[in-house]
């Protein structure tokens, strides 16, 4: 048990980072079936394109930022112009010292395709993340926090391999120094090594040492029931799948998670929301320094609904699942209620789409909570 009530530190965020480059679309686009957009011989015309930082340490920790917590970065980046360009960028916001250069790879970059009217579709290249370690978290930074969010573990090929030995050993570690300890993931690649890893087996010897769970329905439902996952996409037939995922499939999931150990999970629905539920919350505050209200967190089954999106402002879908986490988590940090928590994150997630990168679209927190009437 961590026994101090101050901390340097508010947060420490790691993991995957790396250069998002996202062509532009112009507005007014009718929406195109990306069978249609992706047919040989098509040409698509775009309008401009964007560098932005990318991955959950650049979106969930400089939206931290933004909210106004103390976070420290931890992440990897190559010795080449793309790692320049991440380092400028995190310059401007004074969060580069946890950054490491790597000359044994490159940086991680991706090539976003997000036109209107239809979800991301990702060409991502993990660079420098595929050789990030756990002896690569500096341990004693991450003591000075009362919470240690980490994200994207399938692009990190030393974390997944070995049925995921690394990832349970930073997550095992970190668990020892007092500090609460949160996980966020993404979809991996079907037909890749991370695709064909044993995820069950993962996650059910990871998450006894991951107090705060934050994945996507996709990326879960592809983790804990692959068969299900792909006859739910096989009817979707190009729609986004959340739409036809079933209610029912949704506690049977977060009864899974529950059962490996996980204290609070927030699973993420995109446009419809986020299904939340949490177990004994008062030995999660005996653990660590985080002080939810036992008596409203504990044994909690919340659906909470998006917020409308005004589709003449959306810039971006990039990041939005992680700006989502980043005002859950910031609201977990400053004890709000649960239900508060997840207005944070649906209001998070919602203004993301409003800016040209993850963040840039963000209220600061003092607005979102004199906004709260309008949630």
């Amino acid at each position: 048990m961590n026994s101090r009530t101050t901390f340097p530190l508010d947060a420490v965020v790691a993991g995957y980072l790396g250069v998002d480059i996202v062509p532009g679309f112009p507005a007014g686009r009718p929406a195109v079936p990306a069978a249609d957009l992706f047919r040989p011989g098509r040409l698509i015309e775009t309008a401009g394109l964007d560098f932005s930082l990318g991955g959950v340490v650049a979106n969930t920790g400089l939206a931290m930022k933004r909210f106004g917590q103390r976070v420290e970065l931890m992440g990897s980046v190559g010795c080449d112009a793309l790692g320049e360009i991440v380092m400028s960028r995190l310059s401007e916001h004074g969060v580069t010292s946890g950054i490491q250069k790597n000359p044994r790879a490159g940086t991680a970059y991706g090539i976003v395709v997000a036109p209107q009217g239809m979800d991301r579709i990702f060409f991502e290249d993990p660079g420098a993340n595929d050789v990030f370690t756990a002896d690569d978290i500096d341990y004693e930074t991450v003591a000075k926090s009362r919470l240690f969010h980490f994200g994207y573990p399938p692009l990190m090929k030393s974390l997944w391999a070995d049925n995921g030995a690394e990832l349970q050993k930073l997550f095992r570690q970190v668990r020892e120094l007092g500090v609460a300890t949160s996980l966020d993931m993404t979809l991996p690649d079907s037909d890749s090594p991370s695709g064909k890893a044993n995820w069950r087996r993962i996650l059910e010897e990871t998450l006894p040492y991951v107090d705060i769970f934050v994945p996507s329905i996709e990326e879960i439902l592809f983790m804990l029931e692959p068969e299900q996952y792909a006859a739910i996409l096989g009817s979707a037939a190009g729609r986004d799948m959340v739409e036809v995922i079933p209610h029912p499939l949704f506690d049977q999931l977060a009864d899974q998670i529950m059962d490996m150990g996980v204290k609070v999970l927030m699973i993420k629905v995109g446009h419809r929301g986020a299904c939340l539920r949490t177990g004994a919350i008062s030995e999660l505050n005996s653990a660590t320094a985080l002080r939810l209200l036992a008596d409203n967190w504990s044994n909690r089954k919340l659906w909470s609904a998006p917020l409308p999106a005004d589709p003449a402002r959306i810039k971006n879908a990039c990041g939005a699942g992680d700006c989502a986490a980043a005002g859950f988590l910031t609201a977990l940090l400053k004890g709000a209620g649960i239900e508060k928590a997840a207005q944070y994150a649906m209001r998070a997630g919602r203004d993301s789409l409003y800016g040209v990168d993850s963040f840039s679209g963000l209220s600061d927190w003092k607005e979102m909570t004199d906004d709260a009437p309008a949630f």
